[in-house]
């Protein structure tokens, strides 16, 4: 509560010089942002089982977006391009997980702490790793509300009570104080209490499993498990806004729900497929919201949120922000479509140590409505980490991905040919270059880059993502220093003897 203490009176020195007109204008943000839920989850969205109710009525009452993607299929990094408005390239350390987040990147909560806003966060902020090695002294999500605690508590998830933290922090307002507030859940994360969502009802008949995955009963368990820990999410959503429309805000606050990339399954999270990168996003704001209900089938990175919300705050991005703010759209202005948004840059580095001396599967994909095309820059790397659980930090084999019922399912192979396929698309090694026709193959099965049909697709697409990482200053397209291999590990568990390599040399005197 010290941090938050010094906050109030920041924020109440700089209300001071505003005119309560101007302190009523400046829209309240709600930030909530689930762990690891794919864009079809939810109801919305046209899944048949998961119930979101919260996330369906912000998505009723404001704009759905049916092309949003995380910038990273991974917790930090994509969190980190949230926070900064900027692309995982840009960001140093922070392109990797259980790293840091350097102090001199700009933040939004921090840019609108100087506006007056009091900002806090419940949960999952930015995570995992460590702030101080960056220089931060805090969460860059806002001030720390984490002491409700659930009573009775949910098998397999945590037992913070985030809407009841929200409240807190709520009650905590100073008069007329704008807020922005990151609601960040532990789940649908994994672990699952296994067996949860046939416990609860749910009609494994129902789900819709990803060709990517087998389509048997463990899996599709599995999947209503995951279900589950989606609902939570939603249920404290429902929460929150509840505690807005009794305080009268409600109308006043831009509530935004997405996630930070997709789920915990193979070939989905730390990976640059639709299952690991396209994620919900539905906004609402009572205020600033042109004809709600409708969709937005514009692309989107979820590093616009940032210089969103600071233009809705009156304020200029920072100048290194890459991000586009998203005013336009929530305001209906088509005419004025920014010229990017037909195309979303996904990008990944270092996920978890699981590949000897700390090396990352380094990759870059554009994503368009017709085509997805991928560009892995160490083909020779295991992509879902090493099979050798012993050169792994997590200790697990291929451990880029989850243990789950389904990972064990599919590392048995044994007898089964669609098993042994289904496999190699999770585990095997991949080629430098991947397209997928999405018309065709909206489940990215078929990697069509070599097909000469395909050959023009392949060459267009290389060369708009080569342009667009250069003209957004990627080392690995300028020629720049490409670190992220040696950047230090925070994940590592104790007593484990595992390590980075050290940097060369010829790095190093660069």
């Amino acid at each position: 509560m010290k941090f938050f203490k010094t906050t109030l009176a920041t924020a109440t020195c700089m209300l001071s010089f505003m005119t309560p007109a101007a302190r009523a204008e400046l829209p309240n943000i709600l930030f909530c942002i689930s762990d690891d839920q794919s864009y079809w989850h939810a109801g919305a969205n046209g899944d048949q089982v998961v119930e979101t109710p919260a996330f369906d009525r912000v998505a009723k009452e404001g704009v759905r977006f049916t092309h949003a993607f995380c910038d990273a299929p991974t917790c930090g990094p994509s969190r980190s391009a949230i926070l900064t408005g900027q692309h995982i390239w840009r960001l140093e350390e922070a392109g990797n997980i259980h790293s840091t987040l350097p102090a001199h990147f700009a933040t939004y909560p921090a840019m609108l702490e100087e506006k007056g806003y009091v900002t806090g966060f419940t949960g999952k902020g930015w995570s995992p790793g460590r702030l101080e090695a960056g220089g931060r002294t805090k969460n860059p999500a806002g001030a720390d509300f984490q002491r409700r605690k659930l009573n009775p508590t949910k098998p397999g998830m945590s037992d913070r009570d985030y809407a009841h933290n929200f409240a807190d922090f709520l009650e905590q307002q100073p008069d007329d104080a704008p807020f922005c507030f990151w609601l960040g859940t532990h789940e649908p994360h994994r672990g699952y209490q296994q067996g949860a969502g046939l416990a609860a009802g749910k009609d494994p008949a129902k789900v819709v499993v990803p060709q990517s995955l087998p389509d048997n009963s463990v899996v599709r368990s599995d999947i209503l498990d995951y279900y589950t820990e989606v609902e939570h999410f939603d249920q404290m959503v429902e929460r929150a806004l509840g505690l807005l429309e009794q305080k009268g805000e409600l109308e006043n606050t831009i509530v935004v729900v997405t996630s930070d990339h997709g789920m915990p399954f193979p070939r989905a999270k730390a990976s640059l497929y639709d299952t690991g990168t396209r994620v919900p996003l539905a906004i609402r704001w009572g205020k600033g919201i042109s004809n709600p209900g409708r969709t937005a089938d514009e692309f989107v990175n979820l590093s616009d949120l940032a210089p969103t919300f600071l233009a809705v705050a009156g304020l200029t991005p920072a100048a290194e922000m890459t991000g586009q703010s998203l005013l336009d759209i929530l305001q209906n202005e088509t005419s004025k479509k920014h010229p990017l948004r037909d195309h979303a840059l996904i990008a990944m580095e270092r996920h978890d140590g699981c590949r000897k001396g700390g090396k990352g599967y380094p990759c870059r994909a554009i994503r368009t409505s017709k085509f997805l095309f991928i560009l892995n820059h160490e083909p020779s790397r295991w992509p879902s980490g090493d099979p050798d659980a012993s050169v792994c930090a997590r200790a697990i084999p291929y451990g880029e991905i989850d243990t789950s019922p389904t990972k064990t399912l599919m590392m048995n192979t044994k007898g089964d040919e669609q098993l042994r396929r289904l496999h190699a698309l999770s585990f095997g090694l991949r080629p430098a270059e991947e397209l997928y026709d999405l018309q065709a193959d909206p489940w990215q099965i078929k990697n069509v880059a070599s097909d000469p049909n395909y050959l023009a697709h392949a060459n267009r697409l290389r060369a708009r993502l080569i342009k667009r990482l250069a003209e957004t200053n990627d080392p690995r397209q300028t020629g720049g220093l490409v670190l992220w291999d040696y950047y230090p590990y925070y994940g590592v568990r104790k007593n484990r003897e595992w390590k980075v390599d050290p940097m060369p040399s010829k790095l190093g005197d660069r």
